[in-house]
């Protein structure tokens, strides 16, 4: 089966290797100490104080629907619109 391509995903700038390509490239292996060390990946830091909690909350069908509609970052955007709810409201 072939697989459906997201045309926001394509790169025309960098386009996938073909099998030519990836049999002519050089293993990681390959490259000086010096270039390995400048393209390894860096291991993320411990974080030191959790910025946020992770919870699970139940929502109704309309909010989730309303909040995800705008695309990446809606999770942000609920938890920024009940800051902005607990400005105005006492517990």
């Amino acid at each position: 089966m072939k697989r459906k391509l997201n045309p926001e995903l394509i790169d025309i700038d960098n386009p996938e290797w073909t099998v030519a390509e990836a049999h002519a490239s050089l293993p990681f292996s390959a490259l000086s100490d010096t270039m390995q060390t400048k393209l390894a990946r860096r291991a993320r830091g411990v974080q030191l104080t959790p910025t946020k909690e992770r919870i699970t909350i139940r929502l109704s069908p309309t909010v989730v629907e309303t909040f995800r509609a705008t695309g990446a970052g809606w999770q942000t955007r609920i938890d920024s619109a009940l800051q902005d709810w607990l400005k105005t409201h006492v517990l």
